[in-house]
């Protein structure tokens, strides 16, 4: 068979899938955000093959096609920080502040957790995500192996780091790099690694050194909490004469690939140095948890956009945001920013979408491969249906997407290639069985009688 000629060049033999009829969000040269409207999206061997209009796609075969009529096709979203497994603990400490959250209740409970509660956690998360649109998630936590399992299984792509403290002694840091290594370029290429000491007030500063190091041994990138609030920087700048930012570049973090969770705390003394970082240092930004713990600030994502430093959306753990919707983040990101700047032309809704593709991909170190719908890129997409009366009649579509679309809008959702949602029915969890088992063993997840907690919170 003669292989059939596509525009642009090329042949489409072979093409695994083709989404066609739907309107395609689109980067230019400048990363500036558009619409290409009646396109089709051709994928094979997991990859972005061309982006064409929906009629030059008729005489393309393929093994899948996907009709998109009426929806958007967006980049999938990525998480660019969560605790995934913490679903088990959505909604058992409510309306507390950041120190009893968790002396009193998240650190006692998560002492209980086995490695077979964080793999059913991490696989109801992964289904949450799934049908919330994320193709990607960064996760900071214990016992990973058993997210990473659940990554495999779920066909989600993970930029993974097992969590730990200086009170572990050495051996927690040997296990975060054992884990790094062991699973750096698992599930066929989607997981990738990272070292990931808690935060600045949890790992001294000789642990944050040698983090440092074995980062630029081993080519690892690192992922933390720094600076999360306020309090934060004004108890480090207290007790040590130095911000969060300054104790991670005087440990030579700024010199590695860094992505630092929330920098609500991020301080204007700190602007220069992580203007100056030689390593690609990223923010990832949860504004719920912020509103909900009544933080006085929040990320300075204007500051910190006007000095090139990416910052990527995230929801932290369902814990203390109570679910793993990045629309919702996308969404209060925009509007948070707005309010902080007292500047209702900043942020925009192309400037969220913005955040919420190219710089969230950068963000987890994937700038190169995914955040965008285009040639080369994997094909990590979601479709997206505004046909609902909370979505019409659409007079700005970037708009509509931010602000009125909702994480139950997103159809389907693609992953390498390979659907993992098609129509809002999930294709490779078993929602049910992981609810069932994981309510069978929350009696013992959240019994506190015991009096231990995995660590102490104090600033």
């Amino acid at each position: 068979m003669t292989p059939s000629p596509r525009p642009g060049g090329g042949t489409t033999a072979g093409a695994d899938l083709v989404v066609t009829g739907c309107t395609v969000l689109v980067h230019d040269e400048r990363e500036q955000v558009g619409f290409r409207e009646d396109a089709a999206v051709v994928v094979r061997d997991g990859t972005i093959e061309a982006v064409v209009a929906a009629s030059d796609a008729a005489g393309i075969t393929a093994a899948e096609r996907i009709d998109g009529r009426g929806q958007v096709a967006l980049p999938g979203l990525v998480n660019c920080h969560t605790h995934a497994p913490m679903v088990a603990l959505r909604g058992v400490a409510e309306d507390l502040p950041t120190e009893e959250w968790f002396n009193d209740v998240v650190w006692p409970v998560e002492s209980n957790l086995t490695p077979h509660d964080v793999g059913l956690g991490a696989r109801l998360a992964c289904a949450e995500m799934i049908r919330g649109g994320v193709t990607c998630f960064a996760d900071h936590y214990f016992a990973m192996d058993a997210v990473a399992e659940a990554v495999a299984e779920t066909g989600l792509r993970a930029h993974l780091g097992q969590a730990y403290f200086s009170s572990q002694g050495p051996r927690g840091r040997e296990e975060s790099l054992e884990f790094a290594l062991r699973h750096r370029g698992g599930a066929r290429g989607r997981i990738t690694t990272a070292l990931a000491p808690h935060a600045p007030y949890t790992v001294n500063d000789a642990d944050l050194a040698a983090t440092a190091e074995l980062a630029r041994a081993h080519g690892l990138p690192v992922h933390l909490h720094a600076a999360e609030n306020r309090a934060q920087a004004e108890a480090s700048l207290e007790r040590y004469g130095r911000t969060p930012i300054e104790v991670l570049d005087r440990a030579g973090l700024l010199g590695t690939d860094l992505l630092i969770a929330h920098g609500t705390g991020i301080l204007d003394r700190d602007l220069p140095l992580l203007e100056r970082a030689s390593g690609r240092v990223a923010v990832a930004t949860a504004p719920r948890g912020y509103l909900k713990f009544a933080w006085p600030t929040t990320t300075p994502v204007r500051a910190l956009r006007a000095i090139g430093v990416p910052v990527g959306l995230a929801t932290d753990g369902a814990a203390s945001n109570n679910s793993l919707d990045v629309w919702e983040a996308m969404a209060l990101t925009a509007l948070v920013q707005k309010a902080d700047q007292g500047d209702p032309r900043w942020l925009t809704s192309r400037q969220a979408l913005h955040h919420a593709t190219v710089q969230s991909a950068r963000a987890v170190g994937l700038g190169d491969s995914i955040g965008r719908i285009a040639p080369g890129r994997r094909a990590d997409i979601v479709l997206v249906d505004l046909t609902g009366p909370h979505t019409q009649p659409v007079h700005d579509l970037a708009a509509t997407l931010v602000h009125s679309a909702r994480a139950s809008d997103v159809r389907t959702t693609i992953v390498d290639g390979r659907v993992l949602m098609r129509d809002r029915e999930l294709l490779t969890v078993d929602v049910p069985a992981v609810v069932r088992e994981l309510g069978e063993r929350l009696p013992a997840l959240l019994d506190r009688g015991h009096g231990r907690r995995i660590q102490r919170y104090d600033t």
